[in-house]
């Protein structure tokens, strides 16, 4: 967790510095993020992020030069091996991965394996439709699916309590026959074990589950969003509640199994790790021209021929 607070708050300073265009902070959120992947089995589950999940990459052990390539728009998806990695591509459209997240699902039941997908989006993305259609298939397929939500308490600049019907979203897996758990987002070990249950819920042939883990996006949504629009301060500070990070040092501190020592190291392991990926990050150089023409289109047209045959014979003569 410290990992990935630190890296999260270095990203947003990357953006600020030119190094990355773009990035979606998840300040407050690691909890919810590291305690859901730990209970993944790498062997066989798949992971569905959003454009959020940081967290989840590192905890998933994830290259993370590669993860961050997309924040550098050097590649789309990122250069990691999903396959390898059991971490699908990030998904930039609002809920799109939870439809990927089904489908992948649902090959699992007809090839017979244990796998679970665990899709992951927020509070705002449980409002499009493809979440409904997402979260019906999965209950009338009894597709083996965790659908974990994130409610940070915004869905950009509007509050969850003015966009989701009912004030909750683990409420509606009711009306599609799925259980749910509202677990304290913020609490690391709470998360894993609800995040764990769900996942064995599902390998064991019972169906689709809903966790939904309650916390705050202490940030932006975004490099490119004013909080201080529709929101104070003074706010943040009342509704967040405790730093998920304090919140875990306490309770190791309090059961005696780290000492100060132990925080010490895990903050200059984290500064390290900090300084590596940045180096990393700061070498990739741009993508060869050509994969406009390789990876954009499934099938060329005459047209585009023309272009990519034009564009070879420049690059020679450059």
């Amino acid at each position: 967790m410290a990992a990935v607070r630190l890296l999260d708050t270095s990203a947003v300073a990357w953006q600020r510095q030119g190094i990355i265009p773009g990035y979606a902070p998840e300040l407050g959120q690691e909890a919810a993020q590291v305690g859901s992947a730990y209970a993944l089995d790498l062997d066989c589950d798949f992971a569905f992020p959003t454009y959020r999940e940081m967290g989840v990459a590192r905890t998933m052990g994830v290259d993370m030069v590669a993860y961050m390539s997309t924040h550098k728009a050097t590649w789309h998806g990122g250069m990691y091996d999903p396959q390898e990695s059991r971490l699908a591509p990030i998904q930039a459209v609002v809920a799109g991965s939870v439809l990927h997240a089904v489908g992948w699902a649902h090959g699992q039941t007809l090839q017979g394996t244990p796998g679970v997908a665990l899709s992951y989006f927020g509070d705002g993305a449980s409002s499009q439709g493809d979440v409904h259609e997402a979260m019906n298939f999965a209950a009338v397929m009894n597709a083996p699916v965790v659908f974990f939500i994130q409610n940070n308490g915004w869905a950009i600049s509007v509050p969850t309590e003015k966009q989701v019907a009912g004030g909750s979203v683990s409420a509606r897996a009711a009306g599609y026959g799925m259980p749910a758990i509202q677990v304290d987002g913020n609490d690391v070990v709470a998360v894993y074990e609800a995040t764990r249950r769900a996942l064995d819920h599902a390998r064991t042939g019972q169906g689709p589950m809903v966790v939904e883990a309650m916390t705050y996006r202490r940030g932006p949504h975004s490099t490119a969003d004013d909080p201080g629009r529709y929101r104070s301060l003074d706010d943040e500070r009342i509704d967040a509640g405790e730093d998920p990070l304090e919140r875990l040092r306490k309770r190791l501190l309090a059961e005696g199994i780290a000492d100060d020592g132990f925080f010490a190291a895990a903050h200059e392991t984290a500064r390290s790790e900090e300084e590596a990926i940045r180096t990393g990050i700061e070498a990739l150089g741009p993508r060869p021209g050509s994969e406009m023409f390789e990876f954009v289109f499934q099938e060329t047209t005459p047209s585009l021929e023309t272009q990519a045959n034009r564009w070879r014979e420049e690059s020679d003569h450059a």
